[in-house]
């Protein structure tokens, strides 16, 4: 099993967290996909990514308004300069005594510790236990991307685990959960659309 270090933790709640990594670890995570912040060896916090955004500092500024940027300047800035890049991450359950809970975690991660993206192996685990109930955590925020979060993540466990059962059961739960939420399951069935 692959656990690629995607960051540290810079702030957290029971229901979100906030990672950082500099520009040159920006190559593993991805808008949608499942992370988890290990705690000790029994309990692990579980969440998706739903925001990435990578902010800018006085020199960033000072170059773009310079005219042309050099492609050594770019890579300098990118490579040896520490860009800050934050990731949003909603949890949606946790692992405690190898047991996988879709519910919130009892307590957060704390200040820097290490989070990883998930492997397949993980990605499995954690969609196939209990019957999709971290889509309630997705559906309850709404200050986020609802239906292209959900795809994002629909779309990363097709490709990883080619489980089409899986998708055609998680798409049949969204319809079921939205069923009394018109423009929400519209919002959510127009982004699925596009992966499914």
């Amino acid at each position: 099993m692959t656990t690629i270090q995607i960051g540290h933790l810079l702030r957290s709640s029971t229901s979100e967290f906030v990672a950082g990594c500099s520009v040159s670890q920006l190559e593993a995570p991805a808008f949608g996909a499942l992370v988890r912040a290990p705690l000790d060896n029994e309990y692990s916090v579980y969440g998706l990514i739903y925001d990435i955004h990578i902010e800018d500092d006085g020199l960033v500024r000072q170059l773009v308004t310079a005219g042309e940027i050099k492609d050594d300047v770019r890579r300098d800035s990118r490579e040896r300069r520490i860009v800050p890049v934050e990731m949003s991450v909603l949890a949606v359950g946790y692992e405690q005594g190898g047991k996988i809970f879709h519910l919130l975690p009892p307590r957060p991660p704390l200040s820097l510790d290490v989070i990883y993206l998930c492997s397949d192996t993980e990605l499995v685990k954690f969609t196939s236990a209990g019957k999709f109930g971290y889509f309630r955590h997705v559906l309850r925020a709404k200050d986020m991307p609802i239906g292209e979060v959900l795809a994002a993540h629909i779309l990363d466990v097709k490709r990883k685990t080619k489980n089409v059962k899986w998708v055609e059961e998680a798409v049949q739960e969204l319809i079921t959960l939205l069923r009394d939420d018109y423009p929400t399951l519209m919002s959510v069935l127009g982004a699925l659309g596009e992966v499914v």
